[in-house]
């Protein structure tokens, strides 16, 4: 009997491995089909007919969140405990960038994020299927390190809708200073409401970030079971966190806005990538830790 249970096991495992693979050509799909509409809804003038369109882009970006969101919590949630691998990270904040640029997209406060937003989105989603490396810890026995790390994720995410945001305000202030049209500039509020949007983006991201800072600095002990060490990921993410923090002051002392506040979103942006992916590509890929 038991021989018979494993060959069974054994059979079912193709089975398995190719509906996961159906899922995910099916949500990279609907991410690419949403980002073709949203691209035509852009560069062509608005019309009566591409309102379906949008319609149609809206619910298959909407299918490819929930079948993403799916795998990826396949992925994390495992039986041994929680998987954060660098994949399952990655694969997590390309979602919810997906996410918070598509709501951004409904209320027409980040037109166009979505178009760089979901193709990451959908290749990102492929991640833990294709470098699969078990970086796994007990919820039970650590919960609140889970919710700590949930809440970075999320800052991260947050703050790299606010990079995509920001290098799209650059394109259209290098059109505008050149004497370019915007591209359908019908379907584009103005320049000063989005930069307003995108600060506040950016103060959400720093205060999800602080918070998480914070708890990481003063409670690693207790969330991990560790004492903080003053390490690369540490030292980058507080230059990020000083970054970000500097921006916003200067925002609201001295009016920064323009290319100057754009390229201290890209600094900080930058710093906060190397403390994330820059730490855990050298641990699990180079160190194989």
């Amino acid at each position: 009997m038991r021989q018979r249970h494993e060959r069974g096991c054994k059979l079912n495992q193709p089975r398995g491995t190719l509906r996961m693979i159906l899922l995910y050509l099916a949500v990279s799909a609907a991410y690419l089909g949403s980002v073709w509409l949203e691209w035509e809804r852009l560069v062509q003038p608005a019309r009566t007919e591409l309102h379906h369109r949008i319609a149609i882009a809206s619910w298959l970006t909407a299918c490819a969140l929930i079948g993403h969101a799916f795998l990826v919590s396949s992925a994390i949630v495992t039986v041994a405990g929680l998987d954060l691998s660098l994949a399952n990270a990655l694969s997590a904040v390309a979602g919810m960038t997906a996410l918070f640029a598509w709501l951004g997209s409904l209320t027409r406060s980040l037109p166009g994020v979505v178009v760089v937003a979901l193709p990451v989105a959908a290749l990102a989603s492929w991640l833990p299927f294709l470098f699969a490396n078990p970086h796994r810890f007990s919820f039970t026995e650590e919960p609140w390190a889970a919710l700590h790390i949930a809440v970075a994720l999320i800052a991260y995410a947050l703050l790299i809708v606010a990079t995509m945001q920001a290098l799209m305000l650059m394109g259209l202030q290098k059109r505008l200073h050149r004497g370019l049209p915007e591209p359908n500039a019908g379907e584009l509020p103005p320049l000063l409401t989005m930069e307003q949007f995108l600060f506040r983006i950016v103060g959400a991201g720093f205060a999800l970030l602080t918070l998480t800072l914070a708890t990481g600095i003063f409670f690693s002990e207790q969330l991990f079971g560790k004492p903080l060490t003053l390490n690369y990921k540490t030292v980058f993410s507080v230059l990020a966190w000083f970054a970000f923090g500097a921006l916003l002051v200067g925002r609201h002392r001295f009016g920064w806005r323009g290319r100057t506040a754009l390229n201290w979103i890209l600094f900080g942006s930058a710093l906060l990538l190397l403390a994330y992916i820059g730490s855990k590509f050298v641990l699990e890929v180079i160190l194989r830790r």
